[in-house]
């Protein structure tokens, strides 16, 4: 029991060091840009697919629906390998000028930032959107094939969420083992958008 208390005093002092060498002040000006950013995005897209998505088929509400699961799971992808991701591989590349390395570093040094952007409000984003999607559908198979309103409501909700929570437990797992590929890919995707 001693020996737990004194490792787990180790443990909070090994911490204690790392927060004084990473300590950072929280940045105000981030934190209000992610929730205008959130709020302007989030409201469009909730007012285009609230217009457009009531007026789809079955099929193109499926359609959709899976679209925005799969950008939500690459966007967690993303956000995870950027954290994994180790700096130093980058830094060797940008220092033989390989394109995209240079956003690829940038992209680590902000790490929390990007991860942020990418898994909550990327990710939030796509829920609420293939949540309506999801929504339509069961309106429509109660509508067309005259089906238990309570059920296809949750059982639409299932399937939305499994596919979602599924998709993004297997794409950690492949972010982490796969995680400077998949920022440098990345990086090489955005370098013509973001380099200056």
């Amino acid at each position: 029991m001693a020996k737990n208390r004194s490792e787990f005093r180790n443990l909070v002092e090994q911490t204690k060091k790392k927060e004084k060498i990473k300590k950072e002040r929280v940045n105000g000006k981030w934190i209000l840009t992610v929730i205008v950013v959130t709020f302007v995005i989030s409201f469009l897209l909730s007012f285009i697919a609230n217009t457009t998505i009531p007026n789809l088929s079955l099929w193109a509400g499926i359609i959709i629906t899976l679209v925005f699961i799969g950008i939500g799971i690459l966007f967690d992808i993303i956000g995870v390998a950027v954290t994994t991701a180790e700096e130093a591989v980058f830094h060797s590349m940008n220092s033989r000028k390989v394109k995209g390395a240079s956003v690829a570093v940038k992209f680590k040094k902000n790490a929390d930032k990007v991860s942020s952007f990418c898994c909550d409000v990327i990710g939030d984003i796509c829920g609420v959107i293939s949540g309506a999607a999801g929504t339509t559908i069961a309106v429509i198979c109660i509508r067309d094939f005259h089906t238990d309103v309570l059920f296809t409501g949750l059982f639409v909700a299932a399937i939305i969420s499994s596919l979602t929570i599924g998709g993004k437990a297997m794409g950690k797992s492949f972010a982490m083992n796969k995680s400077d590929i998949i920022l440098y890919e990345f990086a090489k995707f955005v370098y013509p958008f973001y380099h200056k």
